[in-house]
């Protein structure tokens, strides 16, 4: 039944191969914990204590809230399919709540670390191609904002170099406008001549692998964290934080949110109020930095 859910998830809700593959290991980790306490490997005879005691188990481990509650809503995603299907007449995960999580505001690179970072050439050490590829993928998230799922699946036809658009596609298969400037359009174009020249047989997928092949998270994720480590002491050095500093960077800049929204690609304005608070946060350091009577 799990890997008819994961298919339904892949397939039809087109969810992205990331959140297939922590809804996998989430169903794993549940099917585990009830073999061990019942002895049968059975879903369809759950019911809510046991389910509680999952969740008791989890807290008393090293997960933190938000792990927690993503394998809460996990499992009531698979119930709720379940049931739909007959197979399950209740969902025993139903009536157990998320855990109140305290808000963390998101973390951003510093705007003179990414000038930083863009600008000196004695940063890129690697091979001509690694070079240009590793730039690239720094500046598309800092140009973008784009997700990294979003990134590897991008195509050379993706890119419109006469519009000055870039089609992004998102979660739930969603396809999205982004424009770029011209700068971006000229490091976009020198890639793509090192790309051709690098690999005979050049693949259609814009970001490769250092043998032509397709890019692949753990790949994009090395790369982001390497580049950044090198201009910042930020604790978390992932591409979803180059993410965040883009939103933060337009909104501090006057970019109504709404417009930063569609560019992120939030399905909704609660998911993009974040950075707002985050700007707040950064006005009341410059005010207290800056009035006479601080």
């Amino acid at each position: 039944m799990t890997n008819e859910f994961i298919d339904y998830l892949q397939y039809e809700r087109k969810y992205s191969s990331h959140t297939v593959l922590a809804y996998k290991e989430d169903l794993l980790q549940f099917e585990q914990f009830v073999c061990a306490q019942t002895n049968m490997c059975d879903f369809t005879s759950i019911d809510a204590s046991l389910a509680r005691n999952w969740i008791v188990s989890l807290k008393q481990s090293t997960y933190s809230v938000a792990s927690i509650n993503r394998k809460i809503s996990s499992l009531k995603s698979f119930y709720t399919y379940c049931k739909k299907k007959g197979i399950q007449t209740t969902n025993p995960f139903l009536r157990i709540h998320a855990l109140k999580n305290k808000k963390r505001l998101p973390q951003c690179i510093k705007t003179t670390e990414m000038e930083e970072l863009l600008s000196s050439e004695d940063i890129f050490t690697k091979s001509a191609f690694e070079n240009s590829r590793d730039k690239i993928i720094i500046e598309l998230f800092y140009h973008t904002g784009m997700r990294r799922a979003e990134l590897i699946n991008l195509k050379d036809c993706d890119f419109n170099l006469f519009s000055l658009t870039l089609r992004v596609t998102g979660k739930g298969n969603k396809q999205r406008l982004i424009p770029f400037s011209n700068s971006l359009k000229e490091s976009i174009t020198k890639y793509l001549d090192m790309k051709r020249k690098t690999f005979e047989n050049s693949s259609d997928n814009f970001i490769v692998n250092n043998k032509g092949g397709q890019a692949y998270p753990m790949l994009i994720y090395r790369i982001v964290q390497d580049y950044i480590g090198k201009v910042s002491s930020i604790s978390k050095k992932s591409p979803h934080i180059i993410r965040h500093t883009f939103a933060s960077a337009l909104l501090n800049n006057g970019a109504e949110i709404n417009a930063v929204k569609e560019l992120l690609g939030h399905a909704n304005l609660a998911a993009t109020q974040v950075y707002t608070h985050t700007t707040f946060e950064q006005l009341k350091k410059i005010y207290k930095q800056a009035h006479p009577r601080e």
